[in-house]
Formats: structure tokens, C-alpha cells, sequence
């Protein structure tokens, strides 16, 4: 059984952004630029393409990856992530589990590369059990018409906000088992990772996609 492996989930329909894993960006495909950053990154054991998707089977071949071939009601908008995240697990061979989103194309190598060094620190020695990827949110947040992290009549700098994270799901590590028992991609005992807002980007629009895409193109103007 391996120790570490990489899961690059890919669902062959999108909702907000159509065929959003697989139209051009930056001149090849979301799923393209995930698999070549995580070839380069020697401590993976593994990467698998999780996914629904024939083109993604054949895109996964051409790198000579694994892959899983989803049921169709874990790729369906139906099947909730729980649901989803316990069958991940269920389905991977492996002792742990690098689950990397091709909707963060911002994060790079070296900050992959730093996370699996701290999940060989915190979490092989039972001081945490998962690493998860968050960013910060120094915003104004309401909830059914009432604010929640601050209040009307003493109103903050944005900056002394409290310390809201959110997670952005960009890298999660967690223990195989741990992710089939909990149905979930945070552990009980995590450690948040905080992203800049660069490599925290996360695609769930065509903005966003478009935005992303030129954000690649200048930081990688230079190769």
C-alpha cells in the first residue's frame, strides 16, 4: 500500500463555469497544468485521477496516472461531499491522501512541496490528523440580515476584524481511514494552512476562471 497519493478529482460536467476542468487555460487545461505540477513533486507515492469523465481517463493515460472511474451518482450534484469524500477514500489504496482541486492553478510547487514536509512533522507524529489549505477573510459578514463578526454600533477597521479563515480547499492531507470515518477532508485536529491570496484563488465562475487564467499567464510570463 502506498503512504502518500494524490487525488485529483474531476467531474465531467460543471455547473457555474461549463466544462470548466477541461477548456483552454493558458493554452492547455486545468486538469493538464494540476498533473504537471504534481509530476514534479517527488515525495507523492501516486497521483490518481478520480473521475466520470472519458476524456479525463484518456488525458490520465497520456501522463500514464491512474485513474478511478466514478459511479455516476458520485459525480451527480445530488451525491453531497461527504458522500463523495467517504467513497474517495473508500476507493483509493493508500495510507494517506493528498486531495488537490484543479480549481486552485495558482498554488505552486514549493508550497505543495512545504505541506507534505509539515504532514510528515505534525501528522505522522499524531499532533495533528489533517492539513488543510484556508485563506483569510477580512470582510463584513452578515447572516439572515444580522452581522456576524462584528457589530453595527462598533464597527472595526477591516484589518481588526477577527481572525476568520476559510477553507479554500486548494490541498488537504488527511489519513485514508480517517477520511472514510469522519466523511470528511478536515480531521478533528487540524492544521490550517493559510495561503496568500494569489495561490488561495479558488475558480467557482467564469470571472474567476478568466481572472485565474490571467494571473497564470503573468506570473509564468517568464517561464
Amino acid at each position: 500500500m502506498n503512504n502518500l497519493v494524490a487525488v485529483i478529482p474531476v467531474r465531467k460536467g460543471s455547473q457555474r463555469v461549463n466544462n470548466k476542468n477541461f477548456r483552454s487555460f493558458a493554452n492547455e487545461n486545468l486538469l493538464i497544468k494540476k498533473i504537471k505540477i504534481l509530476k514534479k513533486i517527488k515525495s507523492l507515492d501516486k497521483i490518481i485521477i478520480n473521475t466520470d469523465s472519458d476524456k479525463a481517463i484518456k488525458i490520465a493515460k497520456s501522463y500514464n496516472l491512474d485513474f478511478h472511474k466514478r459511479e455516476d451518482y458520485f459525480a451527480s450534484s445530488s451525491c453531497p461531499n461527504s458522500i463523495f469524500w467517504k467513497n474517495v477514500a473508500e476507493t483509493t489504496k493508500s495510507k494517506h491522501i493528498m486531495f488537490a482541486n484543479c480549481t486552485s492553478p495558482l498554488i505552486k510547487k514549493k508550497t505543495i512541496e512545504d505541506l507534505i514536509k509539515i504532514f510528515k512533522k505534525k501528522i505522522l507524529t499524531k499532533k495533528y490528523d489533517s492539513i488543510n489549505t484556508v485563506s483569510a477573510m477580512k470582510e463584513f459578514l452578515f447572516f439572515k440580515n444580522k452581522p456576524m463578526n462584528f457589530k453595527n454600533n462598533k464597527t472595526p477597521n477591516s484589518q481588526d476584524l477577527p481572525d476568520i479563515v476559510k477553507l479554500n480547499f486548494a490541498i488537504s492531507i488527511l489519513s485514508t481511514k480517517d477520511m472514510s470515518k469522519n466523511k470528511s477532508l478536515v480531521g478533528k485536529k487540524p492544521y490550517l494552512f493559510a495561503l496568500n491570496e494569489v495561490e488561495g484563488f479558488d475558480i467557482d465562475s467564469k470571472f474567476e476562471f478568466n481572472f485565474a487564467e490571467y494571473l497564470y499567464k503573468k506570473i509564468n510570463k517568464n517561464g
